[in-house]
């Protein structure tokens, strides 16, 4: 099987270096990437197209600039990722579902002034209003212009440094800036965790190190590469361990996935509990017969789910957790030690520390270090500097248990998130938005179980005749994200608080699941 002992060593290359030595352990011919245009890519490919775009790429900026990508999951953002790097620059990636407020805000904080993306992309996922907006705060590449740019001599250029990359290949340190993720923030602002190669790199060498690959298997990754998960575990980790791998643009399209992956044979697919079942559903005729194991993360594996695939394909759900700020995997149950219910145990090389959270009975917060936990926090205010770790400790802000057996259980969250359909909001952002629709009344927002998106917003008002229109209406205009946008809006009396003047979200959250009982009733 595709496994190795976890080598500490191995991470101490920059993500480029190990895309070549990738390509060295493979060969340069091996067909590895794919997409839905269904054009295959050799390593060989990947790296002269690198040089290609990075060579444009240094024209249009600084040294060590930081440069957004905005594209969706495929064969031209992994490429442009390591013309990035090729360039000599830090590529930030950038959520296109955010909404141009977010946006804003991420490229603030990282000091982005190039926003790379495609007119292809923009016109296919209907952006235009959202590349209105941001062309008033940054500088839009769009990549078809730049490929239109590309002489002969860049071509022939490409070629050659590709025949001897080792010595083209852009020095660095492994302890640089390897790539900017944003993750919800308080308020809505997204916080920038800044993650170097060796992190990224050694996350990919753990989970190779866990979960027993076998070497002829390939993947099928539909995740957007704006998240952890869908950048490392279904891109960076095939690539960088000789797996082909085929790459979709949106989660969201069940019927061409369930088709697709049937057509390319793909044995391994990595998605969230709530895509998997809509996976499940789609395939009428055992499309996905393929898989050998489905990795899920961001939302808890139903039972439903596993039964479904146990009894549909045949196929092993193995559930995992993980943060954008631990590049993203922190533990994953494995074939043959897959526990139920437990998110598996810890990835090798990881220290971990559990602290007790006053109020909580059930588990504790979780503390996680080591060579896959990221650098720090990006200075929102976009001073450029970095918020270092505490001695390198991540707190994740995740309530677990973890058994005799090393086996971990996510009991609850400590930070106040809501993850939808696998997507985390901010409940603070929610009541910020709400406040500035009702500026003179109170609010206060929890989440409740949702058997179609894992979770779903309930906002509590004091406002008697409070209602989603105006709420949707704003959310619109400024161009924040629907998804935070609660369907809910329980009217109350007054919002309770704690003897401290603080929100009561204890006895609210009570008063949600009454209220979700009385529903399903």
């Amino acid at each position: 099987m595709g496994q190795r002992p976890f080598d500490v060593a191995r991470t101490r290359v920059t993500l480029f270096e190990a895309l070549l030595r990738s390509r060295r352990a493979s060969g340069g011919k091996t067909p590895i990437l794919e997409d839905h245009d269904r054009k295959v890519l050799t390593y060989d490919d990947i790296v002269r197209a690198a040089f290609a775009l990075g060579g444009r790429l240094k024209g249009l900026s600084e040294p060590g600039e930081r440069l957004g990508i905005l594209l969706p999951t495929g064969v031209g953002a992994t490429v442009t990722f390591f013309a990035v790097h090729a360039a000599g620059r830090t590529p930030a990636m950038l959520n296109f579902t955010a909404g141009a407020m977010n946006i804003r805000a991420a490229c603030q904080a990282a000091g982005v002034k190039t926003v790379l993306t495609a007119r292809k992309f923009v016109e296919a996922g209907r952006l235009e209003a959202l590349i209105e907006e941001m062309d008033s705060f940054v500088d839009l590449v769009f990549l078809e212009d730049v490929r239109e740019k590309l002489t002969l001599a860049d071509k022939l250029g490409a070629l050659f440094k590709g025949m001897f990359a080792r010595s083209f290949a852009p020095k660095g340190d492994p302890d640089d800036v390897g790539v900017i993720l944003f993750t919800s923030g308080s308020f809505g602002t997204p916080r920038g965790a800044v993650l170097t190669h060796a992190n990224i790199v050694a996350n990919v060498e753990q989970c190779y190190a866990h979960v027993a690959f076998d070497p002829d298997w390939s993947f099928f990754n539909p995740l957007p590469m704006f998240h952890c998960f869908g950048l490392t575990g279904g891109t960076l980790l095939p690539l960088l361990t000789g797996h082909k791998t085929f790459l979709y643009p949106s989660p969201l399209h069940a019927k061409e996935i369930v088709g697709l992956v049937k057509d390319t044979g793909a044995n391994v697919m990595l998605a969230t509990d709530t895509f998997a079942m809509q996976y499940a559903r789609a395939s009428r005729g055992g499309e996905l017969s393929t898989l050998k194991l489905m990795v899920l993360g961001a939302e808890k594996v139903k039972e439903e789910t596993r039964a479904v695939y146990e009894r549909k394909f045949g196929t092993e759900l193995l559930e995992g957790y993980g943060a954008t700020e631990a590049s993203p995997v922190i533990a994953v149950n494995q074939p043959g030690m897959n526990r139920h219910g437990t998110v598996g145990k810890m990835l090798p090389g990881m220290d971990w520390r559990l602290e007790a959270v006053p109020g909580i009975s059930e588990g504790q917060k979780l503390l996680v270090k080591g060579p896959n936990v990221m650098k720090g926090y990006l200075d929102p205010s976009g001073s450029g500097a970095i918020e270092p770790l505490a001695d390198g400790w991540h707190d994740t802000g995740d309530v677990v248990d973890v058994d005799a057996d090393g086996f971990v259980t996510i009991v609850g969250r400590v930070k106040r998130f809501a993850k939808i359909g696998g997507e985390c909001v901010s409940l603070n952002a929610v009541e910020w938005y709400a406040q500035q629709v009702w500026p003179e009344h109170n609010h206060a927002a929890v989440s409740v179980p949702d058997s179609r998106k894992g979770e779903r917003i309930v906002l509590f008002s004091d406002k008697q005749d409070a209602e989603p229109g105006p709420l949707i209406e704003w959310a619109q205009s400024q161009g924040a994200p629907e998804i935070a946008v609660p369907k809910k809006i329980v009217p109350i009396r007054e919002i309770p608080v704690l003897g401290s003047g603080k929100t009561d979200y204890v006895a609210l959250q009570r008063l949600a699941e009454q209220e979700a009982t009385r529903e399903a009733a």
